[in-house]
């Protein structure tokens, strides 16, 4: 038992640790040196997973499950040491430069900073060989994560760690990394910029993925675990159940191995045919035929006993079910399905061709008489056959060929399930009558829910990945600083809702004009006078009802030069959510004097300005740039789009000082509560002069911190202008270290001093690195993000290297390249002026207005997978193909 616990402890030199060493370590008076601390934490450490691991196998004893659930729970132990080992002696060097995490400093020699690494690595990182002491080292595979949830998984016979990279296809060791990152709460945009090296610079995309099937498998292991209480509790947990229900590694497995064991079930036909006593009948065709009498069996008054048939029978469903549920044979028929032409079919269904909807029926007329490959495929055309089977218009059927059934039958009969001794043909009937009832009953319709189960799963996950990449490149759309923006909501009945925002979002002007209703001329002049009044050049349109109108209309005064001396242009805008946003509790409490039907106005011209800062408000499902979103998962597709936005806020950052509480509870490790406290302290205690202040937040801790700090921005003119006026004013605090106060006790005005590195992306744990950094290039703190910050930069590069300089500084090249693009970047600078723009227009409304040599140039807001990679794309509901 301690030899197996043993990798754990991590101890590179010394393999295994005797008892009697331990026993003298124990003995040890309480040393004062660190490194005599070091070894006594190490020793506990190993006690403590040693006498975990006596309990888990001391566990099935107790409760009288048999011998063979500790040989079970054993099994897995041997492969998952072998992988650790094999994969520990790959390469050392590489492992040993990602164990460091991406933000780790020079070692300090600070006692505080070494116990608060032993609750948490957040901030101030320790060196590398004290992370290396940790239970759970980082940049190898993890065994024992810690918790409930994570015990579990283990006791399951696979290696959730092996599973989770065979499922993402990502290296096993990054996969142990983000399962003790996401244990430890990190959020995906901290682990995406500060945790590079765990994760082998992974995109967001590709953690969300990883999470997800981490979540799939933990709920897998759940659901066997509760399964298997349960049926120990009922006396039905035998040991070849035990093994059927630990090999699972899907929902559709579990349902199938336990669909006998549901409440309400009848029971199935071989359950019914072994209370009659015949199983051990099917166990003798098997191992003992010889011996085998079926005529023993016969009860004349028994019911499903009275004649050799059905005794018969009842043999052939034993048999089949314990076909049906080998894991040997069920791995061999998906081994062969993947080798032949499985389809998936769809026709009309009879019952909607006489009582359906003509319109609803012709909106799945391709889908009348379909037939793909299920490896060709394509995802949309899952959720649409699935869309029209849930509305009972198509009926659904996977094909598989006869030929597989025939070369299955024939491995059965002559390879697995060979008897041992000669068989009698009337046997031999028997057993290749089970064979092939096994795979009509159960094994055929299990593929078939496997296969459904799986191309609706990767059908409904690529949607909402797609999903997730429209929103981020709306919600990354460059945005529009230093216009004042003219919104319309165009519409034809209740005409057209104006707004004029300020350069800084506030609502200058609202109305009402009808362009649409024989008042066009007499409107142009109030919308003149309201441009030239503000000093407006710039018109947004929604693309709702009546925007090719609206857009012709203004496109004829912009033409004919109606708004001289302005120079007027205008852009088309995706209005999607602003309806519901403009009569949500948000928009009442930001715009309480404003009808809704004006908001929308505000909110279009808003999106043009700030879209990350309009949209975020919007419910993301509800901004209208999916597909399917209606029949894929919503708990994915929250979660995911969510992730998303989360994402896209935390990388762009946000100005503490001036963003709202609805774009601040998106911030990685904040929520609703903490950005109302956030708020709050803000307007208690005036703008927060630097990072540490967060600490001060109710409800804002170590590790809150920890996720949310690189993100937050502080614009340094403002602070500087705000600290001298509360100076003059005498509000702050001077320092009175000179006057004798003792050096440990700092003073609140120490607390309140600008940090030039807070205006960049730069994480406080790297604070020490980036101040080493700067004296090492001979630059200063008020020069990040000028010219001669950049050359200094460029010349040090240039002469010794990212990883000279690295090394020299004891951290590591991504965490250098992430300081280095924090001291060089511009003050203010946006991620999203990489990103599109909007695209603003003054004509060419129609073919007309085309000439040979026009560029007319548009936007693609949604979009799906090619159909074939070099031809054909789909955009919203048509197919544009390319030569």
């Amino acid at each position: 038992e301690e030899e197996e616990w043993e990798p754990k402890s991590k101890i590179a030199k010394r393999p295994r640790l005797p008892k009697k060493n331990e026993a003298k370590t124990k003995k040890v008076a309480a040393p004062r040196s660190a490194v005599a601390r070091k070894k006594v934490k190490k020793v506990a450490i190993k006690e403590e997973m040693v006498s975990i691991c006596k309990m888990q196998l001391l566990k099935p004893k107790e409760e009288d499950v048999g011998t063979k659930l500790k040989t079970l729970n054993q099994k897995p132990e041997v492969p998952k040491k072998m992988q650790i080992n094999s994969f520990q002696g790959k390469n050392v060097k590489s492992l040993e430069n990602d164990e460091k995490p991406s933000t780790s400093v020079p070692v300090v020699g600070n006692q505080a900073k070494h116990e608060k690494l032993e609750e948490d690595f957040a901030s101030d990182e320790p060196p590398f060989k004290k992370i290396k002491s940790t239970t759970c080292p980082e940049g190898k595979p993890v065994k024992n994560l810690g918790g409930n949830k994570v015990k579990e998984e283990f006791e399951m016979n696979w290696d959730i760690v092996q599973a989770l990279s065979e499922i993402t296809n990502v290296e096993p060791w990054v996969c142990a990394n983000l399962i003790r990152l996401f244990r430890e709460e990190n959020t995906i945009p901290f682990i995406a910029r500060y945790r590079k090296e765990l994760i082998n610079n992974l995109e967001a995309d590709a953690l969300r993925e990883v999470q997800q099937a981490l979540e799939e498998l933990r709920t897998v292991a759940k659901k066997t675990h509760t399964m298997i209480q349960k049926l120990k509790k009922e006396g039905k947990l035998s040991g070849c159940l035990l093994t059927a229900l630990l090999n699972c590694r899907t929902l559709e497995e579990l349902d199938h191995v336990t669909a006998p064991y549901k409440t309400g079930s009848k029971g199935t036909k071989a359950q019914r045919a072994k209370q009659l006593g015949l199983e051990p009948a099917a166990l003798s065709l098997l191992q003992n035929p010889m011996e085998l009498n079926l005529f023993s069996y016969i009860r004349p008054t028994t019911k499903g006993l009275s004649t050799i048939q059905e005794v018969e029978a009842g043999v052939q469903h034993i048999l089949a079910d314990i076909f049906a549920k080998d894991k040997d044979t069920l791995d061999f028929i998906r081994k062969l399905c993947q080798q032949r032409y499985i389809c998936i079919q769809s026709a009309l269904a009879k019952v909607s061709s006489k009582s359906g909807n003509e319109k609803d029926i012709d909106k799945f007329q391709l889908y009348h008489e379909f037939s793909c490959n299920i490896k060709n495929i394509h995802h949309h055309q899952i959720l649409a056959i699935n869309r029209g089977e849930n509305l009972k218009i198509l009926t659904v059927k996977v094909n598989i060929p006869d030929g597989v059934k025939n070369e299955f039958c024939w491995w059965c009969v002559n390879e697995r399930w060979r008897p041992k001794q000669f068989l009698k043909p009337e046997l031999m009937r028997i057993l290749r009558n089970s064979v092939e009832d096994s795979y009509k009953r159960l094994i055929y319709p299990l593929l078939c829910r496997e296969f459904r189960s799986k191309l609706t799963s990767d059908a409904e996950k690529e949607s909402v990945m797609m999903f997730g990449r429209n929103l981020r490149q709306l919600l990354l759309t460059s945005p529009v600083r230093g216009r004042t923006l003219m919104g319309v909501d165009p519409g034809y009945k209740h005409g057209c809702k104006l707004a004029i925002i300020s350069p800084t979002s506030q609502i200058l002007h609202t109305d009402v004009v009808y362009l649409h209703s024989g008042q066009g001329f007499h409107e142009a002049e109030k919308i003149k006078r309201l441009l030239l009044r503000y000093s407006c050049n710039t018109v947004v349109i929604g693309n709702g009802t009546a925007c090719r109108e609206t857009e012709a209309y203004f496109a004829d005064l912009i033409m004919k030069k109606y708004f001289a001396p302005l120079d007027v242009v205008y852009c088309i805008v995706s209005e999607a959510g602003a309806s519901i946003y403009s009569v949500s509790p948000e928009a009442s409490k930001e715009m309480p004097d404003l009808d809704p039907n004006l908001r929308s106005a505000v909110s279009i011209a808003r999106r043009v300005q700030d879209p990350l800062a309009e949209l975020v408000k919007i419910e993301p499902k509800h901004i209208g740039v999916g597909m399917y979103q209606h029949d894929v998962s919503q708990t994915l597709l929250k979660a995911t789009l969510d992730s998303v936005v989360e994402e896209c806020v935390s990388f762009v950052g946000v100005d503490i000082n001036i963003c709202s509480e609805i774009l601040l509870r998106h911030i990685a490790g904040l929520n609703a509560n903490r950005a109302k406290n956030i708020i709050e302290w803000r307007e208690k205690n005036g703008p927060f002069i630097n990072r540490e202040q967060l600490k001060e937040v109710k409800g804002l801790g170590p590790k809150s911190f920890q996720q949310c700090a690189g993100f937050i921005r502080f614009n340094q003119e403002y602070i500087k202008t705000f600290c001298r006026e509360t100076h003059a004013a005498g509000q702050m605090v001077r320092t009175v270290s000179a006057q004798g106060k003792k050096k440990s006790k700092p003073t609140p005005c120490a607390s309140r001093q600008p940090n030039p590195l807070d205006q960049t992306c730069i994480h406080p744990e790297s604070y020490n690195i980036a101040m080493t950094f700067l004296s090492f290039i001979g630059g200063n703190a008020n020069d990040i993000g000028k010219s001669d910050m950049q050359q200094k930069v460029n010349a040090v590069i240039q002469k010794e290297g990212l990883e000279g300089i690295a090394k020299r500084l004891n951290t590591t090249v991504h965490t250098l390249q992430l300081i280095i693009d924090g001291l060089t970047q511009p003050e203010g600078f946006d991620i999203r002026t990489d990103f599109d723009k909007p695209d603003f227009k003054r004509s060419i409304v129609c073919f007309e207005d085309l000439s040979v040599g026009t560029v007319l140039t548009g936007k693609v807001e949604n979009a799906t997978l090619p159909v074939d990679s070099k031809r054909g794309y789909l955009v919203g509901e048509k197919w544009f193909f390319l030569s």
